[in-house]
């Protein structure tokens, strides 16, 4: 493994540990000795997952370059979820719906995600066809954002909060299931379309 790899792998690991511990806080719960460990935890969790995906990725090169794929996933969710509320601190009290922001922070959070997948997931270093290249990979992302858009949407109009569980909170919930949903499709588009060699 590359010395990229371990950052990203610890990156990712205290941005999982972030999250989680922003979810509790959501809903009541925050204990500092949880998101201690979390923090030191996920990240050690992270590094050996890509460890041995590494491993057998020496035989099976698409299971590191899932796992590649799945760090960069997170931290694309990180950034996503972070512009969708900065979206809605900035934009408070005006006529922009949820919708308009969950949008706009899906598209800053796959500009961020091309460059990751590309030179570390897929490790496509060629820089020549690299307009088609971006090309494809936004017509990929642009199906990916209607299904994103699309779930999100779904859970947070149609299904709504269940459980006692706050609007925030649900919204959250929202955006994380559809970026689950939406990395299957993702990783083949990438790997089959954009990226292949």
């Amino acid at each position: 493994m590359r010395k990229i790899d371990i950052i990203f792998a610890i990156l990712s690991g205290w941005g999982v540990a972030w999250l989680v511990s922003s979810l509790l806080k959501d809903f009541g719960i925050y204990i500092k000795f949880l998101s201690l460990i979390l923090a030191i935890g996920l990240p050690i969790l992270a590094l050996i997952g890509l460890w041995i995906s590494y491993l057998i990725g020496k035989k099976f090169l698409f299971v590191f370059q899932v796992a590649k794929f799945l760090l960069i996933g997170v931290l694309a969710t990180l950034v996503d979820l972070s512009v969708f509320k900065l979206l809605g601190v900035i934009f408070l009290g005006t006529a922009f719906t949820n919708l308009v922001f969950k949008g706009a922070s899906f598209l800053v959070a796959t500009f961020a995600k091309y460059w990751g997948n590309k030179f570390w997931a897929f490790e496509n270093m060629e820089k020549e066809g690299m307009g088609k290249e971006i090309t494809q990979f936004y017509v990929v992302t642009a199906i990916s954002l209607g299904i994103n858009v699309g779930i999100f949407s779904l859970i947070v109009n149609k299904i709504g909060p269940q459980f006692g569980t706050p609007p925030a909170t649900w919204n959250t919930i929202g955006i994380l299931i559809a970026a689950i949903v939406v990395s299957v499709w993702n990783f083949l588009g990438y790997k089959f379309i954009v990226f292949k060699k």
